[in-house]
């Protein structure tokens, strides 16, 4: 059974920092491409970045372009979303997802396995 947690959620002020951590059971994420998507009220889904051996680690949301990086621990099988400089447009659900593939991509519809999510609020 594939089991995706993400973890490192919470409220922090503007300008501040979060690291989100995906953990994986069932799946070897080293395997997988790994994305980060967030959702906030009352919008889409929307990919922020991806991890794969194919394609490195793509930035999708041109918002977090130099303030959010993904990184992968294999030895845990854990997918990291450091978050820095964080701004109230950001205030989400943000969710990791696996796609079988060694390819990333920005679709929802692509990914195979998702996590619960975990809320990151920006407020002052």
């Amino acid at each position: 059974q594939v089991q995706l947690v993400e973890s490192g959620g919470g409220l922090v002020q503007p300008g501040g920092s979060l690291r989100l951590s995906c953990a994986a059971s069932g799946v070897t994420l080293d395997n997988y491409a790994i994305g980060w998507f967030r959702q906030a009220p009352g919008k889409e889904r929307e990919g922020v970045l991806c991890i794969s051996h194919s394609v490195g680690t793509p930035v999708y949301a041109d918002s977090v372009k130099g303030r959010f990086t993904i990184s992968r621990d294999n030895a845990k099988n854990t997918v990291y979303l450091q978050m820095n400089s964080l701004k109230p447009e950001d205030t989400a659900v943000y969710f990791c997802a696996a796609r079988s593939s060694s390819w990333c991509s920005r679709r929802v519809n692509d990914y195979d396995y998702w996590g619960q999510g975990t809320q990151v609020t920006v407020s002052s």
